[in-house]
């Protein structure tokens, strides 16, 4: 009797230790910084991200609110030189909410596996399970991207 309830104590602490570090990594990604999306806030009709925080190579994760819902997207600097700027989703897969991860020179798509190259987002390759195509203009310093562009996604999301 008394190693059935010692083993029932053990169990009873491995699930408390495991919720509380899923607690823990839970809390973590909703601070600041510690998620994969920074949120971004409009001004006068759009949002501007400084040219010199994407331009490194690495995708970088945006989230924008519009009434309740979320709506994100990635800003990346190709090898070609450009930033590429697009959906985190696509109009195959965005039921599965997956969205993509950055694989070297290529975006993944989380849910069905494809890869797509930095240097070819972007208008000419809207469609299919691409990331969904998001308009942006890049001068002076800054990506401006208009709020009813970034609305015109949010049926992906």
């Amino acid at each position: 009797m008394v190693q059935s309830s010692k083993k029932g104590f053990q169990t009873l602490l491995l699930i408390a230790v495991a919720v509380a570090a899923m607690a823990s990594a839970a809390f973590a990604f909703s601070l600041p910084g510690m998620g994969k999306y920074e949120t971004v806030k409009p001004a006068a009709g759009s949002i501007t991200i400084p040219v010199a925080k994407v331009s490194d190579g690495k995708a970088h994760f945006y989230k924008f609110a519009d009434a309740g819902k979320e709506i994100n997207f990635f800003v990346v600097k190709g090898s070609d030189g450009k930033l590429h700027v697009a959906f985190d989703a696509c109009d195959v897969c965005y039921h599965e909410k997956k969205g993509y991860e950055q694989q070297g020179d290529k975006m993944n798509c989380l849910n069905c596996n494809q890869k797509f190259a930095i240097n070819k987002i972007g208008a000419a390759s809207a469609g299919g399970c691409n990331p969904s195509y998001l308009p942006a203009k890049v001068d002076g310093g800054k990506v401006t991207i208009t709020v009813n562009d970034l609305k015109a996604g949010a049926r992906f999301f």
